[in-house]
């Protein structure tokens, strides 16, 4: 995990050095919140809004090594960058655009992993509507490990307020219910 965490830390340094917002999203931020888990690559967002993307993913393909030979057209596509270390260590960069991104790079926190690294993640609500947002299998279960872990903390009425508006775009009302079944299947075995 140790190799990710400084993976990270090249990126973030990256980031910080050219003042942009972002946070991480993926693993990183599960092994904060929820289960312990291993991953092997880094994924944050990135807010660059609409329109200016190319003046992010530019810099990004001069510093780190492109996953793909597209790797540029692809971004601009699909709003993902995908790209590794010097190390080989994955890095996929989401680029932000939506009023949820811009607020859960805000409510963002700085975080020291055991390992002496400190990264910038999401809160633990924004990453529950990362998530769920996202709805693989294992999305879905880092959701039930970070309820498990945050159940009395957490802010349901942020998550709903945050995850709604983005079902809608997504016309994926489901998402919500499976949110909540969740959510209830968490408390009860807390109970």
């Amino acid at each position: 995990m140790i190799e990710v965490l400084q993976a990270a830390r090249e990126v973030q340094d990256f980031l910080e050095q050219r003042e942009w917002s972002f946070a991480f999203i993926g693993g990183i931020a599960v092994n904060r919140w929820g289960r312990a888990r291993m991953t092997n690559d880094v994924d944050l967002c990135l807010f660059t809004d609409f329109g200016d993307e190319a003046s992010f993913i530019d810099p990004l393909l001069e510093n780190f090594i492109p996953r793909r030979a597209d790797t540029k057209e692809f971004a601009l596509l699909n709003r993902v960058v995908l790209l590794a270390t010097k190390k080989k260590f994955g890095v996929d960069i989401s680029l932000g655009a939506f009023d949820f991104e811009r607020s859960a790079i805000l409510r963002s926190s700085s975080f020291r992993f055991p390992e002496e690294v400190e990264l910038l993640t999401v809160s633990a609500e924004d990453l529950v509507v990362f998530k769920a947002f996202a709805g693989r299998p294992q999305d879905w279960f880092d959701v039930e490990g970070i309820f498990n872990r945050q159940l009395t903390s957490l802010d349901m009425n942020l998550i709903r307020q945050e995850l709604a508006p983005l079902c809608d775009l997504k016309e994926s009302p489901e998402t919500l219910d499976q949110l909540e079944r969740l959510w209830h299947l968490c408390q009860d075995q807390d109970a």
